[in-house]
C-alpha cells in the first residue's frame, strides 16, 4: 500500500526520472502534487505496471493531480554534465514548472541536489512507497516513451519504438552498423567493451 504523504501538514511533490540508463534520447523527469485522498489500484512503480496501465494512469494523474510537470534534458546536455547531474537538473526543471509551489519534495533515489528554498527527502525505491513519487514515475516514463516513439519515425533502424533507447543487443548492433545520431549519448559506452565506435 502506497503512503499518501510523508508530512501530513505540508504540500508535497513527488519527483522521479526516466531514461537514466539509456544510450539514446533525453532523460525525463516529472514532479507531481496529488490530493491527499488520491487512490488508484494500479498506481505503483512504473516498472511494475504494464504499458496499458501506465497510459491509463497518466490520464488519471494529469486530470486529478493538484499540479504536475514534466521536463527533459537532451543527450548533448547529458554528455556535458553527466547523467546524474542531468537527472537532478531535469527534476529541478519539472519542479520549477509546477503551477503550485510545494513545501517539500519527495525524491526517488538516494541522492539529490537541493532545490532552492524547498527542503527534500530522498527515498530509496520511493516509487514503490509514496503515491506522489509513483505518479511522477508514471508521467516521466510515459512521456519519455512517447517521445522515443516519435524519434523512431525518423530513425527506424534503431527500433526506438521498441527499446526506447535502452542498451538492447539489437540497439547496439544498429549503432555498430549505422553509427550514432544526435540523440545518442556520446559519453556512454555505446558498444560492448573492446569495440571502437567512430563518432561523427
Amino acid at each position: 500500500m502506497l503512503l499518501p504523504f510523508m508530512h501530513e501538514d505540508r504540500l508535497e511533490a513527488g519527483c522521479d526520472e526516466a531514461g537514466r540508463g539509456c544510450l539514446a534520447g533525453p532523460v525525463f523527469a516529472a514532479a507531481v502534487i496529488l490530493p491527499s485522498d488520491f487512490y488508484h489500484p494500479w498506481l505503483n512503480d512504473s516498472k511494475k505496471t504494464s504499458e496499458k496501465q501506465r497510459n491509463s494512469l497518466r490520464e488519471v494523474i494529469e486530470q486529478e493531480a493538484l499540479a504536475w510537470a514534466v521536463a527533459r534534458l537532451e543527450a548533448p546536455e547529458i554528455d556535458e554534465i553527466n547523467i546524474l547531474n542531468a537527472s537532478f537538473a531535469a527534476m529541478h526543471r519539472a519542479v520549477a514548472n509546477l503551477q503550485q509551489t510545494p513545501a517539500f519534495l519527495l525524491i526517488d533515489g538516494n541522492r539529490f541536489k537541493s532545490y532552492p528554498g524547498i527542503p527534500h527527502a530522498c527515498v530509496v525505491q520511493g516509487d514503490g512507497k509514496y503515491a506522489a513519487i509513483a505518479a511522477a514515475s508514471i508521467l516521466a516514463k510515459t512521456h519519455r516513451d512517447e517521445y522515443m516513439e516519435q524519434l523512431h519515425v525518423a530513425h527506424p533502424e534503431y527500433a526506438w519504438a521498441v527499446n526506447k533507447g535502452y542498451p538492447t543487443k539489437a540497439h547496439r548492433e544498429a549503432i555498430r552498423i549505422y553509427g550514432v545520431t544526435e540523440y545518442h549519448r556520446k559519453s556512454f559506452q555505446l558498444l560492448p567493451s573492446g569495440e571502437q565506435l567512430e563518432l561523427f
